[in-house]
């Protein structure tokens, strides 16, 4: 079997249903927490497939949470070989700063189900399936545009919601894994967040139980279709 390894950060923010793409795509996933499990970079380079996911904390919080300088070093090592890797929220930031760029807070908390716009050159890859597909957005951090990098989506307060660089590397600042059968564990984990944000977890409850099928039905086709046009 195909191998994936996935830097966990958070135990309610999985790969979600992306389990399922991998799965039926002969790869074996295989969870590392990060800040608990030792980061091993023989690992994280001999993997197929790389998936970096969620948190809430920047990647610029490294004296508080040390372990963003290996986790960036070893993804930036990564890449610089192309390896496949998916990065979503947190993880996309992390991709981003490994490639040379800047990360730092945006103007406002992206927090809640809503669509992204895509530029003209996402039209001819696998997001093309999100136009006017609404999403979970939650994140408070902003990246710049890595170099070499295309820039696919954006949104009024976050001018770059996602960007790849080749076939192999995908950055997602936007949740399109999410399972809408386990959002609870979302709006208990983040309470704080949303406190602090004035966001009702009613909303997005709401939000998700008319949007989920689609966003499910959505993040099936992309993920389907990147996982098939990775270059091996």
């Amino acid at each position: 079997m195909k191998t994936c390894l996935v830097l966990r950060h958070v135990a309610f923010e999985d790969l979600g249903t992306l389990a399922g793409n991998l799965a039926e795509r002969g790869y074996a996933a295989r969870y590392l927490e990060v800040g608990v499990d030792a980061l091993d970079g023989d690992d994280i380079q001999s993997a197929d497939l790389l998936v970096v996911l969620g948190a809430p904390i920047g990647v610029y919080e490294e004296e508080a949470y040390p372990f963003l300088i290996d986790e960036t070093k070893l993804i930036g090592e990564r890449l610089r070989e192309a390896r496949p890797t998916l990065g979503i929220c947190l993880g996309a930031q992390l991709m981003a700063k490994a490639l040379g760029a800047k990360v730092a807070p945006g103007p406002v908390k992206e927090i809640g189900i809503a669509p992204v716009d895509l530029t003209p050159v996402a039209r001819a890859t696998p997001l093309r399936h999100v136009d006017n597909v609404p999403v979970l957005n939650w994140h408070g951090d902003n990246l710049d545009l890595p170099s070499g990098c295309e820039r696919l989506a954006f949104t009024r307060h976050c001018p770059v919601q996602a960007f790849r660089k080749g076939h192999n590397l995908l950055a997602l600042q936007f949740h399109l894994e999410v399972d809408a059968r386990r959002l609870e564990t979302w709006l208990i984990g983040h309470t704080v967040e949303l406190g602090k944000a004035n966001i009702d977890p009613r909303t997005i409850r709401s939000d998700m139980w008319r949007h989920g099928r689609m966003l499910q039905q959505t993040a099936h086709l992309v993920f389907d279709e990147w996982l098939d046009g990775l270059d091996k």
